[in-house]
């Protein structure tokens, strides 16, 4: 077995975390939905950072369209389980890390139990209606909720569930109208593979920040990054 000090000794050597975050970290669990584009990339370095235990929930199955940027996944794996295939490559990277898989879709009947069993909720999902889901069970359970989306070539990140500066407990409908949002059309699906990889990392760090107790996490702010010229700022919400 893999001695966690030389495993982890960078982020031990951080001021910011130490050992004590870094124990902080390894007695943590965090529940990713969606291992998709945005999944790929935070279940990643979660693991590989020393989260403890990791939920993993998805109930779709690899496709070559996929590929580009989900970077989880193999060409030998399409058609199978997202969930199965991710579990296996993140054992692989961290056998100190306990991988939980639901492979099923996270809805209205399964939502709360779910949620839960862990201490904080990564987005990394590709609808309105699951964010939504997502949103109102954490704030119910006092979960933590790190919030990201992508678009094209654009990504944005949040942390919701938790009380800011201000002592508000801010939430993903302070930034978007329920109604108004899911009487649009779904948006289109063009995505430079780049772009989870960015939205996602910057997640991971959310979620590493709020776990480890270190830095300024974006409670009650909105990040947002365009990738075309690379400009990006975070305003208040």
């Amino acid at each position: 077995m893999i001695d966690w000090k030389e495993r982890y000794s960078r982020q031990i050597m951080l001021p910011e975390l130490g050992e004590e975050g870094q124990k902080r970290l390894l007695g943590s669990s965090v529940l990713v939905v969606g291992t998709g584009g945005l999944g790929s990339p935070i279940a990643t370095y979660l693991c590989a950072a020393g989260v403890g235990r990791i939920g993993l929930i998805d109930a779709d199955t690899v496709s070559v369209s996929n590929l580009q940027r989900q970077v989880l996944y193999s060409e030998e794996e399409v058609g199978m389980s997202k969930v199965a295939c991710a579990a296996k490559k993140l054992g692989v990277l961290n056998s100190d890390v306990k991988i939980e898989c639901f492979d099923c879709r996270l809805e209205k009947d399964n939502a709360e139990d779910i949620i839960s069993r862990f201490d904080i909720v990564a987005d990394a999902c590709d609808n309105f209606a699951t964010r939504f889901l997502v949103n109102d069970c954490c704030l119910r359970l006092g979960k933590p909720y790190v919030y990201g989306s992508i678009h094209g070539l654009e990504g944005q990140v949040s942390v919701f569930g938790i009380a800011g500066k201000d002592g508000r407990m801010h939430s993903y409908r302070d930034l978007y109208d329920e109604s108004e949002l899911l009487s649009m059309p779904a948006p289109t699906k063009e995505v430079l593979g780049v772009t989870p990889a960015v939205t996602g990392s910057v997640e991971a760090l959310q979620v590493l920040q709020v776990l480890g107790q270190f830095g300024d996490p974006l409670i009650g702010r909105l990040w947002t990054v365009d990738l075309t010229d690379m400009s990006s700022m975070t305003v208040e919400i």
